[in-house]
């Protein structure tokens, strides 16, 4: 080949790059319907190509029509010629309010390139992999209904029956009809909403609190209203002033290992609580999601209530599969079967056969326990640890929870934490402002953290460099 053809094979090569820039770039949104694409001589400088290789890339991208020239003003891209949205790829908006829906949206949506120390879930490498890939292969030896058919009402008769034999541990005693299958621990809360509550009915949830409790309420058009925890569960005598005021149909809360704070509700505030809720009239979800994480089980308002006023709740997502899901209702047997008539409503039957089979599998095994307890040590030994780097960084831990993945945590300079998330999010790492938890927005200075996903030293490394900014 002579030098002339030499000279045109690279331009052809050069020329080809550009339009595979230029077609990344739109592929991924970083060039919209209407955008204006580089000019000329600043996108031959920005590849090291010369302007004619641009000029002969745009015009190519004009014939197939994905860009258009405007006399005088440049090259748009085309506002018909837009590729179909890869949702797989899409990124979550970084600008929209940080509400509860903001830590959601930043740590379902990320890639695995984005560190998440502000989500709700244990790293994949924490969980019983192998445990549950003996339950999915068992899978093609079991009956074919379990891949084909609907789920039942109420949900796998198998799990349900485990399920039984743990709440008697917790002394909570459930006949069958007591106990009803949900698609996960969320769907349990909405169903419990759909039933009992009218838009504007009054909800109590505690401040700080779970945020996507906040959010489905909102959903459900509620008014919220809130407590303020302490270490030993609600603030009792601010929650029985609230029930003699505000006349909230229904409580939300954690008693054990409570997100976001750890806290684990007393004996006494159990009592109290249960005897405010009788004389108010006053409904109360426990969600016992947390609950396999203490190392000795404290008490349980659906124990002591036995199952009247208190509606228990619960999944498996924390401990051993999000992606496998399933929740569970245990409450009055009348209130379980007209809840059972409203999944059938919303969901034509209960959660998949194939998780509750993977679930209970799982379960009956001797593999849950041993994966448990292996967890147990190693959630004590790195919240220990966690706690210690934070408070070298001027960050302390409210309290010491009992168990669990969760530090609430204060910056003793009184940073603000909404700030402080927004600075790190710009270097891939979520993190959770202690607002999204606060219906009060009393958290201004808060922060959630998971241990489990802080061992990464990129994280610290942000996390230092956002603090030596002075975030305010």
């Amino acid at each position: 080949m002579d030098g002339e053809a030499q000279t045109k094979g690279r331009n052809g090569t050069r020329t080809i790059d550009v339009m595979s820039a230029i077609r990344a770039r739109v592929a991924a949104r970083a060039l919209g319907a209407g955008d204006r694409l580089p000019s000329i001589r600043r996108l031959a400088a920005a590849m090291g190509v010369s302007p004619s290789t641009v000029v002969e890339a745009y015009d190519r991208l004009a014939a197939e029509g994905l860009i258009r020239a405007r006399r005088g003003s440049g090259f748009y891209v085309s506002p018909s010629i837009m590729p179909p949205l890869a949702l797989t790829e899409a990124e979550p908006r970084r600008d929209r309010a940080v509400d509860p829906f903001w830590v959601s949206r930043q740590s379902l949506d990320a890639d695995a390139s984005v560190l998440k120390p502000g989500c709700g879930w244990l790293p994949p490498d924490w969980m019983p992999e192998d445990a549950l890939r003996r339950a999915a292969r068992a899978l093609a030896r079991t009956d074919a209904s379990v891949l084909t058919n609907y789920g039942t009402t109420s949900g796998s008769p198998a799990l349900r029956r485990l399920l039984l034999k743990r709440l008697a541990e917790d002394e909570i005693e459930a006949s069958v009809n007591q106990l009803m299958l949900t698609g996960s621990g969320t769907q349990a809360t909405d169903l419990i909403c759909r039933f009992l509550l009218r838009p504007g009915d009054t909800v109590l949830v505690d401040d700080p609190c779970y945020f996507n409790f906040r959010a489905l309420l909102r959903a459900h058009q509620a008014k919220i209203i809130s407590v303020p925890t302490t270490p030993s569960g609600a603030d009792v005598a601010r929650f029985e002033q609230i029930l003699a005021s505000e006349r909230p149909r229904l409580y939300i809360t954690n008693s054990a290992l409570h997100n976001p704070t750890g806290a684990t509700t007393s004996l006494q505030t159990a009592h109290r609580l249960l005897t405010a809720a009788a004389a108010h009239d006053l409904t109360i979800i426990e969600d016992d999601i947390f609950g396999d994480f203490e190392p000795e089980r404290s008490p349980r308002l659906a124990a002591l209530d036995g199952l009247n006023r208190v509606i228990r709740i619960g999944s498996f997502s924390k401990t051993l599969s999000a992606s496998v899901r399933c929740g569970y209702i245990a409450g009055r047997a009348d209130w379980i079967e007209q809840l059972v008539d409203l999944q059938v409503a919303t969901s034509f039957g209960g959660p998949s056969p194939v998780a509750t089979d993977i679930i209970a599998n799982v379960l009956a095994g001797g593999s849950y326990r041993k994966h448990m307890d292996e967890l147990r040590r190693k959630l004590t030994r790195t919240r220990r640890d966690i706690a210690r780097k934070l408070q070298a960084l001027g960050i302390e831990p409210w309290l010491m929870p009992r168990g669990g993945f969760f530090l609430w945590c204060r910056f003793s300079d009184g940073l603000d934490a909404t700030a402080v998330a927004r600075a790190a999010l710009e270097e891939n790492v979520v993190l959770a402002p202690g607002n999204v938890f606060s219906v009060a927005q009393t958290a201004t200075s808060f922060m959630r953290f998971n241990v489990a996903h802080m061992n990464e030293p990129r994280m610290w490394d942000v996390l230092r460099r956002v603090l030596a900014g002075r975030t305010t």
